[in-house]
């Protein structure tokens, strides 16, 4: 795919991209990413206030992109087109809309954020190679992100014949991780979720180690996980409720099964012979 083919956020994501930020500076590019179809119009103050740092920071965040000040920068930002595709934040908040829908459309707007990332195949694909090919496959989700670790493990054990899953931590985490390399493992996907466990970061690492790529599923792609990733997926999580909700990261992992399924030898048979036994078994009452 060409790169300039790119939905317009991918093309922003592509600005960050081989540049070693700071916390802060990645809260500023977190920032740009998440109000990309107004960043093309914003000022440095604007956006230092939208991301909680300083002006003089949102300055050093453009320096280090190699470009002379926050102007230059979103002069560029305006030549990705960004602004073609409008925010739904844009379109104004209805007052008259419960709390559960308010919180239902932010969730409705990540998952068409997900689309937009999604026009480039590339990263998905580039993921889904690394890990069909490991024997065992680990799949690692800690606190948070633990039920989309489950979820992932569950289908994906229908058509890869080892797939080892990682949802507690603890001493054992480092065994286990070690273990399976020495089985043979090749690749861990990661779903990274905020609040972040500390433990999280040092089992990537100990997977780095073992000589594991590191595909990681995160709400953003400036998360912790990110420096210790082979290739990272992002897909945001809504905030609006008490607890934060995980449809676009559940929807990116299916996405990413998918692609995996055209990569793993015997995998429709694998699956076919499952329906088969289900049936037998009357494992379903449908």
């Amino acid at each position: 795919m060409n790169p300039d083919d790119a939905a317009p956020e991918a093309r922003l994501l592509r600005l960050f991209e081989g540049h070693r930020l700071t916390p802060a500076q990645r809260r500023i590019a977190h920032c740009l990413v998440q109000h990309a179809a107004q960043a093309a119009f914003l000022s440095s103050v604007e956006i230092a206030e939208l991301a909680g740092v300083s002006q003089p920071s949102v300055t050093r965040f453009a320096m280090t992109l190699g470009f002379d000040g926050y102007p230059a920068l979103r002069k560029e930002i305006r030549g990705l087109g960004v602004s073609d595709f409008p925010a739904a934040s844009e379109k104004g908040e209805d007052t008259s809309l419960s709390e559960p829908q308010r919180a239902v459309l932010a969730e409705i707007a990540n998952l068409q954020h997900l689309a937009g990332l999604l026009a480039d195949k590339g990263p998905v694909v580039r993921a889904a190679r690394l890990l069909a090919p490991s024997r065992p496959l680990l799949v690692l989700g800690l606190r948070a992100a633990a039920a989309q670790a489950a979820g992932f493990a569950y289908f994906a054990a229908k058509v890869h014949p080892d797939v080892r899953l990682i949802d507690e931590g603890g001493s054992m985490l480092a065994d286990r991780i070690e273990q399976a390399a020495g089985a043979g493992a090749s690749a861990l996907l990661c779903f990274a979720l905020p609040r972040y466990p500390a433990e999280l970061t040092d089992a990537l690492s100990i997977a780095s180690k073992a000589g594991l790529s590191v595909v990681t599923i995160a709400d953003s792609a400036f998360a912790p996980a990110a420096a210790l990733s082979d290739v990272l997926l992002p897909a945001a999580v809504g905030t609006q409720l008490v607890f934060d909700t995980a449809c676009a990261p559940m929807m990116l992992g299916r996405v990413l099964l998918e692609s995996m399924v055209d990569e793993i030898p015997g995998a429709e048979a694998r699956l076919e012979a499952f329906e088969h036994s289900a049936a037998a078994r009357g494992l379903f009452t449908d």
